[in-house]
Order: C-alpha cells, then structure tokens, then sequence
C-alpha cells in the first residue's frame, strides 16, 4: 500500500502468478469427491452441487481451461486501476476499479456494484451497450466498476469492520473525489443493492438515484402499516402472481439456502482453510450457488465463466469475500445493517423484478422504505441478471436513468 498515493489512481493489469496457477493443476489432480447416495436424482440439487457436474468441471479446469488467455482477454475488455483512498473511520484503504468513459457528453456517470459470488467481471457484457448506445436518442452512461475489497483483485482490508457503511463511503470517495462525478446514478444487486443503498442515505447530494435488481426488506411494523400486514395475512388472495412468486422464493431462501450466509458471517476464517487450499471446494462450494440462483432454464454459464469467476475468489484464497459477511453483518454492528434494510429513502430508485430473484419483496414492503419510482418485471432471469440476461438489464438502465424523474433529480441542487 505505501507505493500509492492517496486519490492517485496506478493502471492496473490482472495477473495470477505461474506459481499459483501450477499449484491449483497440482491440487486439481489430487482431487477426492464425495459419492451421491443412489435415491437422489441426477437433477436434483437438493444436498448441494452436484458430483457429475462438478468432476466435469474439475477435469476441464485441470486439462482445457486457459487461464492466461482469459486474463488478456479480461484486461482488454476493461480500463483498471487501483488507488488508495483515506477512509472515514477506518484509515486507508486500496481499492480496484475498472472505468469505462462515454464518448457521448451527455453520459451519465453510473457506479455498478456487484455480490458475492460475483466480481467485477457481473459488468463485463454490459459496458460496450452502455458506453457505446445505437444511436444519439439512447442514454450512454460513463460506468465505473469497482471491486468490493476482497473481491477478486480488490485488496483485502488488513484490518477488521469493513462492512457495508465504510464500503459506502469508500465507493463516493471513489467517485467524487479520485473520478470528479460530483453527481451520479447507482445499479447494485446482492451486496451491491445495500452498498448503493447506504451510499444514497449517507450522500444524497452526490447519489442522484438509484437501480437495483435485489432489494432485501421486511415487512413494515403492523403498527405503522396495518394494510401491508393485512395483505401479507391475505396474500393468496391479495397478492399478484408475481409478488406470491416472489414471496415463495425469498422463504424457500431462508428454508432451504441461506447456511452459507450464516457460517461466513460467523466463522468465515475457518470455511477458508478448506475453501482457501481446495480449488475442488471453492468450485463445489460457488458453482451450487451459480446454479440455484440463476434462471437455469433461460440461461446455463458455460464452463469458462464459471471457472473465471471461480478463479475470482481462489486468486486471494476465498477467505477475504467470506470475510465480507462477518465484518458487513457482525463487526460492523447491527446499526449499520438495519441503515441498510430498514432506513426510508427519499432519492428516487428503480426496481428490475427477474422472477429467479431470491430477495424481492412485496410492492408494499419496497415502498415502506424507499422511493420506488420505476418497476419492470420480467419473465426470465434470476440473481446474476448482468450475467443471465444483460440485454434486459441494459435497457432498464437505459429506460430509467433517463427518466424526467431522474433528469431532474440530477439537475436539482442539494
């Protein structure tokens, strides 16, 4: 960290060592699997990735995978950089980001954050399109990338707390101070929503609106909105398929999927001495998300994504991205979460509906604690919508962001 100056930025080009690349063949050949008991189905995902599919993988990782040429293909699809940034209560902080400027003077500055098991890489089939519209009639957008610290080559917080507030003001910082976009537009999904979320409460004078493709909340307090706790009492019969939908995967989330969630926001060091040394278990370990997650009947990853963005996490070990969950939901303090799901906010937001969502929530519940002012709902897609269904996301962009609604919230002072 000492070589960098603060708000400096220094181009960046990925590169995984020789080193690691010839231990992770090593590892791969001395793979042991688990067996599958013989009543459980070949399409049945229900105790975690599947065998077949992960021995596939393993062996084309091992033999066809080519990491290099993946690598140079990586560093010319984005202009990275990292620069180290002195953060409110935390001390300094490297950050890695990738920015992409329109050559359209009317483009709006867009900060896009990513989730866990995701990297910066989410963007990658987005960019061109929203840098680079059809024609002069479609908004272009100036986007900035960034990697949440321990997300792929985002370097890992040395010290303990770096959650979803000093995320926040880390992300701004970026933006205003080191890219000079004095007012600009969000689109987070997973930990991006609340990050993009908390940085619109904590600076409203700079995050103009928000979008997002994932929006964790509860219900409101029956108390204060007794007709949103009597649509949810009613809700077969006062509920849209949609919302019902929605509702049932966000509980068939908290039965059957969120185990993940809870041991890397308690013990994330100890998952990451398996996670960190096996490739075979951080493979295992993302690929069931992959496949839950996503709307795998419209879109399956193809090996070479899942592998590059597997290789994401495994280039620091994993340890760091597990990480995130205790410092985000423990370290950082329960004050700093309940800012992130609970607090009203009044910047206007936009909301993409894809139905494999896992956390979506009610139209009234969204409304209980932010401005929704744009819905749009889909009939494909799922959590990784940038991966999944790029064209669909690009165009909500597009559609949104340039709104009168937005158009004047960008022009307004204050």
């Amino acid at each position: 960290m000492s070589e960098h100056e603060f708000n400096k930025p220094i181009p960046y080009q990925l590169h995984i060592s020789d080193e690691l690349l010839d231990l992770t063949k090593k590892k791969l050949q001395l793979a042991r699997f688990p067996d599958e008991q013989i009543d459980v189905g070949d399409d049945d995902w229900s105790q975690g990735a599947k065998v077949k599919v992960v021995k596939r993988l393993v062996e084309y990782w091992s033999d066809g995978y080519d990491w290099r040429a993946e690598e140079a293909r990586i560093n010319a699809e984005f202009n990275q950089f990292k620069v180290k940034i002195d953060i409110p209560d935390y001390g300094p902080q490297v950050l890695h980001y990738a920015h992409q400027a329109s050559p359209r003077p009317d483009a709006i500055p867009l900060l896009f954050v990513q989730g866990w098991p995701g990297s910066f890489l989410e963007a990658r089939k987005i960019i061109q399109p929203l840098t680079n519209p059809p024609d002069a009639a479609t908004q272009a957008f100036h986007i900035v990338v960034p990697s949440i610290p321990g997300f792929g080559p985002g370097d890992a917080p040395e010290k303990s707390g770096f959650g979803v507030q000093l995320t926040a003001h880390g992300f701004t910082k970026l933006m205003v101070e080191v890219l000079g976009y004095k007012r600009f537009v969000t689109q987070g999904g997973d930990w991006g929503s609340m990050i993009t979320r908390s940085m619109a409460l904590l600076y409203p004078q700079n995050v103009r609106a928000c979008h997002h493709n994932f929006f964790p909340c509860r219900p409101p307090p029956w108390y204060k909105a007794p007709l949103t706790m009597g649509r949810l009492i009613l809700s077969p019969y006062l509920y849209t398929k949609r919302e019902m939908d929605s509702l049932k995967n966000m509980q068939y989330y908290g039965r059957e999927q969120d185990g993940y969630l809870r041991v890397q926001a308690t013990r994330p060091q100890s998952l990451g001495f398996g996670l960190g040394d096996s490739p075979i278990g951080l493979l295992g370990w993302l690929v069931e998300k992959f496949h839950e997650w996503m709307d795998v009947s419209h879109y399956q990853m193809s090996d070479d994504e899942v592998l590059t963005f597997v290789m994401m996490h495994w280039m620091q070990g994993a340890t760091p991205g597990l990480r995130y969950y205790k410092m985000a939901f423990v370290e950082e303090g329960e004050a700093s979460m309940k800012v992130a799901f609970t607090k009203y906010l009044s910047t206007p937001i936009g909301l993409s509906h894809f139905p494999r969502e896992i956390m979506l929530p009610p139209y009234d519940w969204v409304s209980s604690v932010a401005n929704e002012q744009f819905r749009r709902e889909h009939d494909k897609g799922g959590h990784f919508a940038a991966v999944e269904c790029p064209e669909l996301l690009v165009q909500d962009l597009r559609d949104w962001f340039s709104s009168e609604i937005v158009k004047t919230a960008m022009h307004n002072e204050g």
